[in-house]
């Protein structure tokens, strides 16, 4: 298979495109086949016990991805990666027929241009795909829905699907481990996710609400220029259900926020600040609320990354030899990118909103 690339057209050859074109082409297949899948390794599966799973949420640019790969390398997570594309509703069958296409190459920067390196076994956020998949009035043509908590999909057969999945992910891994899931989308369904699996813990990580409107304006341009010059990546990220940036930007519709007057484009600041503190307010709602939720404050964690990271391991019930490999990942947390307001045009009240929900939040990841 093709390598992740800064660009997906620029690594994936002819042929690599045109799996991908019939994989994404066929999803109402590969769901019959994940039936199929689930009676081919039903006792498998059924001795693979689905405890205490970890969800990474947030807006992009949280330091999602970061978090994902320490807590991955800790060893006690399965996880997602480039291995399971592009058939994701069949890992299984899928690790089984690739086996002899499978090649090795050295990790790349990925598309955001930020010094994050992926490669074939990199763990990544791919579960969007399945959510789409079952539960489409969800997105729309401007917004994505958020999930209620007693929300139940069309076809009432998601909540098996999802189970199984996750089992088949945790078999793949080469040692008994919990399931780990980044996902940003997930930050439109924690309620649900918690009702789905009631000894989940949710990771919620969130920065300097100027220092992250930036960002994402940033990313937002960078996908903008890409998806503008190159279908195929358009295409490529759609059908991943990465509608973070560019072309494809869907943002969760928290609150009703998308139809308050005078948004403004996403090619401002503004619109992005606006879409942080819908985000977050909901969110730290959430986590007065439920106990399950835990707030992490990205930039507190980058200042005393051993500190931030023990805190983390306490709240998923992570001990011994992982808790130390998780530790031991403190010296790749760095400072994030700092941007100066006054360069952004923001709106003042609409700033000092978001630096008093900041001050909640940091109350909150502390524990005050």
């Amino acid at each position: 298979m093709a390598d992740p690339a800064l660009n997906p057209a620029d690594r994936y050859s002819r042929a690599d495109r045109a799996l991908h074109r019939l994989a994404f082409a066929t999803i109402e297949a590969q769901k019959a086949l994940a039936d199929i899948e689930d009676r081919l390794y039903a006792r498998r599966l059924a001795a693979i016990p689905l405890e205490r799973p970890v969800f990474v949420a947030s807006l992009p640019r949280a330091g999602t991805t970061l978090l994902l790969e320490a807590l991955h390398e800790s060893g006690a997570f399965a996880a997602h990666s480039y291995r399971r594309m592009p058939f994701l509703f069949i890992p299984l069958l899928w690790d089984a027929l690739s086996r002899r296409l499978r090649v090795s190459g050295a990790p790349v920067e990925r598309a955001h241009g930020d010094g994050m390196t992926t490669g074939f076994d990199g763990v990544e956020a791919f579960e969007e795909a399945l959510w789409r998949a079952f539960w489409p009035d969800h997105y729309r043509a401007d917004r994505i829905l958020p999930w209620r908590a007693d929300e139940r999909d069309p076809g009432g057969e998601f909540e098996d699907f999802l189970r199984n999945h996750l089992r088949k992910i945790i078999a793949l891994h080469p040692a008994p481990a919990r399931y780990l899931s980044k996902n940003n989308g997930n930050a439109a369904r924690v309620p649900l996710l918690l009702r789905l699996f009631p000894d989940a813990t949710v990771l919620i990580p969130f920065r300097n609400p100027v220092d992250h409107a930036a960002s994402m304006l940033r990313q937002h341009r960078n996908f903008t220029a890409l998806h503008t010059r190159d279908a195929f990546a358009r295409r490529y990220m759609r059908d991943l259900g990465h509608f973070d940036f560019g072309a494809n930007f869907t943002p969760i519709a928290f609150d009703g926020w998308l139809d308050a007057p005078g948004i403004g484009p996403p090619e401002e600041a503004n619109p992005w600040l606006r879409y942080w503190n819908a985000a977050f307010a909901r969110l730290l709602a959430q986590a007065e609320a439920d106990a399950r939720i835990t707030l992490v404050d990205y930039d507190a964690c980058c200042a005393d990354a051993e500190a931030g990271l023990a805190r983390i391991a306490d709240a998923i019930g992570l001990d011994g030899a992982p808790r130390a490999r998780l530790i031991a990942r403190a010296d790749r947390f760095r400072a994030p990118t700092s941007y100066d307001a006054t360069g952004l045009d923001l709106d003042g009240a609409l700033l000092a909103g978001a630096r008093a929900l900041h001050g909640e939040l940091r109350a909150r990841a502390a524990g005050r």
